[in-house]
Formats: structure tokens, C-alpha cells, sequence
């Protein structure tokens, strides 16, 4: 089988996908909906590569046969083990080569339908590259801002369930987007990609998008050059609410926090390059003193608001949404007016395509 695009994955008609790459190389990135099925475990790849440059070709080859075919058994008689006669599955490895040709020729004599991908992962992620660093972002971009604290995330979801369309790349990233946000561990870059990659092809282009605004990266992750630079250009609308508000909401949304005062003051620790020695020994006190909701207001105060204020200037903000609070109805009411907003950037993108064609 040959990908030409990103789409063809849509109709590839097969029942499984199998990754046949070692499970180091599978964390890293695979195809959509994969399932990992190594033919060499990660210490026998690095062993056959060994007698290759060390031994001879022909050593290498012998050995990593001996190892594909037990590690093949293996998966016939577990997770195979139950596939019936029409079961039709797609092989592929790093190149499509011989880990991905080997793994198929034993299905094959077995009777199942087997295809291989041409290229294999490799010609996949070229076409990732080129939808997410060559081709420009295929949608109008709409940007959701506002200070820490004032429930974007939560809102972009309530807009996705009213039926806008919407790119959460805070939840894509696994990352909340500032120094408390890395509650788990991040994908790689190329894994981060793949996920924004299918994100995109199931955008309506003639409908607006909503994204957070962020920088040009999320944690350890940067976003490509399409979407970022769509972003750049995007129009804005921006969310306020009262300082105690956001400290009632990043207190609820950031509460292990504070039932691990320890890990607090580590996490305040990196903050020693932006702030005094005086005022970080203060947050230090209030973290293990649990002051939790002095603390978060210094925050704001000192730290995430005077940031935000550098980063928001000469920004085409073209509409702005005050709640009173950040409750479930306000961001209910947030969610409704940002439908809205985006309805009307449809129908005015309409507009110009419009008088453009005449």
C-alpha cells in the first residue's frame, strides 16, 4: 500500500494497523490507532545492529531472523491468536523493509490478506510534515486569550459541545500551558505532531477554528510553522474575570498542588529567575504553611498577570467577554457568546470570498 496523503489513511480499508518497530521507537510516534507488535524488543534491535557494524551483515541477519520468528510466534498465539480467516491487516516498520516484509510473508502463509505500507513510517511522517510545515493552516483561525485562571480550557469544551469547531492543543500537548501545567508526561515532538496532524484533517476549511493562545510552544513541545503562523495573524477574543474568581478556580483546577505542599515549593522553585529572593522565601512560606489562597493571588499578581500584560500588545482583540464570576453558568454564557463570534467570522468570511470572486 502507497500513502499519498494523510487522508488515504481514511480509506485504507484494513482491520488492524501494526507497528512492527520496537516499542521505544512506537512511544515515540505511530500511525493513528496502531497497535504495537514488535518483531525485535528494543535491547534485540540494538543487538542486531551491533553484529551488523561489528560482525558481518550475514551474522546480523541470521540472528534477527531467529529473533522475528519467535517474537512472531508470540504474537500468533496471544494477541493473535483469535483473528479469523477474512481478518485483513496493514504491516508497516521503518521504512517497510524487512521487519515489516518478514512479519507479513508468515501472515500471508497463514492465509490472511496482508498489506504492507510502501515506505513505511517514515513516508508517514513525511506526510505529516508537509500538511503541518509546508501546506499553509487550511482553516481560518479565531483565538480564545484571557489572563491564568480564567477558565479558557474549560470554555473551548463547552464551544466544542455547542458544535464549533475547536483545536484543544493544551489537551493534544498533555500540558495546561504554564509552569503548573505539567501534570504528565508530554509526547514527543513527533507524537505531539501526529495528534494535531489528525486534529487538522477533520477540520471543516470553510469554518472558523478556536485555539487557545499560546506561545509558540506548550512545555518542551513547539508548535509548527502552518499553525503558528496562522495564529499570529488570528483576530482575538478575550475572557476576563475578578482576581478572586481565578483564584477560586486555579485553587479547584490545581488542587494537587496543594495536597503535595513539597512538590508547591519545588514547582515555585523555577521561579527563582523572575522573582526576588525575598518574595519566593514568602511563597515558599505560604506553600508549606498551606496559604494556598494568598499564595495563588500573589501569583496573579506578580507573576502571571505583568507576564500576560508583555505578551498581549498591538493583539486585533475583536471582542471581549467580562464575567462576574467563573462559574459553570458564566462559562456556559462565555461558550454561547464565542459561538457566536465565530458564526459571524463564518458568515463574513463568506462575505469576502464572495466579493473576491466577482
Amino acid at each position: 500500500m502507497k500513502l499519498t496523503s494523510l487522508q488515504d489513511l481514511a480509506t485504507i480499508g484494513v482491520d488492524t494497523v501494526i507497528d512492527a518497530r520496537a516499542p521505544a521507537e512506537f512511544a515515540e510516534d505511530h500511525l493513528p490507532g496502531a497497535v504495537n507488535l514488535p518483531v525485535l524488543s528494543d535491547t534485540e534491535r540494538a543487538e542486531i545492529g551491533t553484529l551488523y557494524k561489528q560482525i558481518s551483515p550475514f551474522q546480523a541477519r541470521k540472528r534477527g531472523a531467529a529473533l522475528v520468528a519467535q517474537n512472531v510466534a508470540q504474537h500468533l498465539l496471544g494477541p493473535l491468536s483469535e483473528k479469523p480467516g477474512d481478518w485483513q491487516p496493514l504491516v508497516y516498520c521503518w521504512r517497510g523493509g524487512q521487519r515489516s516484509g518478514a512479519f507479513a510473508t508468515i501472515l500471508r502463509q497463514i492465509g490472511w490478506r496482508v498489506a504492507v505500507l510502501e515506505g513505511g513510517y517514515k513516508c508517514y511522517r513525511r506526510q505529516v510534515q508537509a500538511q503541518l510545515y509546508d501546506a499553509p493552516f487550511p482553516a481560518p483561525v479565531l483565538l480564545l486569550d484571557g489572563g491564568t485562571g480564567t477558565a479558557k480550557t474549560e470554555i473551548l469544551a463547552r464551544v466544542a459541545r455547542l458544535g464549533g469547531q475547536v483545536i484543544d492543543l493544551e489537551a493534544l500537548a498533555a500540558h495546561r500551558g504554564s509552569l503548573f501545567g505539567a501534570e504528565s508526561p508530554q509526547p514527543s515532538q513527533k507524537l505531539f505532531e501526529t495528534r494535531l496532524a489528525q486534529a487538522v484533517l477533520a477540520l471543516d476549511p470553510s469554518r472558523p477554528v478556536l485555539i487557545e493562545a499560546e506561545s509558540n510552544r506548550i512545555g518542551a513541545l513547539r508548535l509548527p510553522p502552518s499553525l503558528w503562523h496562522a495564529m499570529r495573524a488570528a483576530p482575538w477574543v478575550r475572557i476576563t474575570a475578578p482576581s478572586e474568581a481565578r483564584v477560586s478556580y486555579i485553587l479547584k483546577a490545581y488542587s494537587g498542588f496543594c495536597d503535595d505542599p513539597a512538590r508547591l515549593s519545588a514547582t515555585l522553585e523555577k521561579l527563582r529567575p523572575y522573582q526576588s529572593k525575598d518574595r519566593l522565601a514568602q511563597w515558599h512560606r505560604a506553600a508549606m504553611t498551606g496559604f494556598f489562597r494568598e499564595l495563588v493571588g500573589e501569583l496573579i499578581l506578580h507573576h502571571y498577570d505583568p507576564r500576560y500584560a508583555r505578551m498581549q500588545r498591538d493583539q486585533a482583540v475583536i471582542q471581549q467577554i467580562d464575567l462576574r464570576d467563573l462559574s459553570e453558568k458564566s462559562q456556559e454564557i462565555a461558550a454561547k457568546r464565542l459561538e457566536t463570534v465565530l458564526q459571524e467570522q463564518f458568515h463574513a468570511t463568506i462575505d469576502d470570498q464572495t466579493v473576491n470572486a466577482q
